[in-house]
């Protein structure tokens, strides 16, 4: 496989996971697919981190973030008995 189809296939998946935190976060069904308000809404974020409140934002949202990885991988742990 040459070098840019190994690089394009990185970036493909890099895009479908990035995508599909917009939907674990329920993103997609609150906004009823708008497109338009999701796009609009990662625009106000952008701005934010553009902000003097980057550091508190990006702190909050990183915090927000783990807590559901973490509740996602307790979901995930098999329970043994």
């Amino acid at each position: 496989m040459r070098i840019w189809q190994v690089e394009r296939r990185k970036r493909t998946r890099h895009l479908i996971e990035l995508g599909g935190f917009v939907v674990k976060a329920g993103v997609v069904d609150l906004t009823g697919d708008d497109r338009a308000t999701i796009l609009g809404a990662l625009l106000w974020m952008a701005d934010k981190l553009r902000s003097d409140q980057s550091v508190q934002a990006r702190t909050l949202w990183s915090e927000k973030g783990k807590e559901a990885f973490a509740a996602e991988r307790k979901e995930e742990t098999p329970i043994v008995s």
